[in-house]
Order: C-alpha cells, then structure tokens, then sequence
C-alpha cells in the first residue's frame, strides 16, 4: 500500500513537471500572433492570442486583455505613447482570443521598432483573501512601414 502511494506521488510529479515543460513561463500571460506582420496605418490586422498555458498551468483567468501597438523600451526618443488597439472583456474559461482592427493613423516614425503588446488582466488573492487585478504583458514585434 504504501509502495502504490509513492508511485502515485512520484507519477503525479512527473506529470505536473511535463506540464510545466510543455508550457515556457514567457507564455504565462498569453501567446500572441498577428497576422500580417509588416503593415502600414490604415491596413488592416488580425490579432489571436492563446491563454491555455496560463489559465491552465498558472491559473491565471483573465478577465480583461488590453491591447496597443508601443515602442520597445530604449528604443526611438522613448516619448511615444501606447496606442490603445482594443479592451476585450474575456469570457471564464475562455482559452483564447481573437479579433480584426484597423493599424490607427497615428504618428509612426520610419524604421522604429514597434510591438503589439497583449496586456492579461487577472484577479489573485490579496493579502486578506480579496480579488486584486494584475497584469502582465506578452509582446511581438511588427513592422509599421511609413
């Protein structure tokens, strides 16, 4: 008996750390892919963002994700404002999300770096049991052509 219970302890480990390898902790809040990658203002663009290595494997359900389009931090004069794509309200237990927007006619500098930046909003506990909203953010890089 007691043999069977190490071996189920042992098991469930090697399956909670596989888990753990099959899911990288950069894609904790969200795996983005934007389709195209090279845009101009005006042009339009595909957003899908998969959470089912965070809500999964972190916990963490979002409850919003916020999008933009930012400069890299260090990157261009470092006074470019986030340009707010959208705010999406997520569904519980929802594992990904998905939308088409229009790249704004902002101001875009020739040859900048820019990136979409997803940012999941979650509740965690609080230090007296009380839902606090955190974020955090997963980016990839796009070209805005001038």
């Amino acid at each position: 008996m007691k043999f069977l219970f190490l071996s189920s302890l042992i098991s469930l480990a090697g399956s909670a750390s596989a888990a753990s390898l099959s899911c990288p902790d950069a894609s904790r809040f969200g795996v983005p892919t934007v389709t195209p990658t090279t845009v101009k203002a005006g042009d339009s663009i595909s957003v899908f963002v998969d959470l089912t290595c965070g809500v999964k494997n972190f916990g963490f359900i979002p409850q919003f994700l916020d999008y933009s389009i930012e400069v890299p931090a260090n990157e261009n004069n470092g006074f470019e404002q986030p340009i707010i794509l959208a705010r999406r309200t997520i569904a519980s237990g929802t594992l990904s999300d998905s939308f088409t927007t229009t790249v704004p006619h902002a101001f875009y500098f020739a040859n900048a770096a820019y990136n979409i930046i997803v940012g999941n909003i979650y509740n965690i506990n609080g230090t007296d049991g009380s839902p606090v909203l955190v974020k955090g953010d997963v980016f990839i890089p796009i070209t805005i052509e001038v």
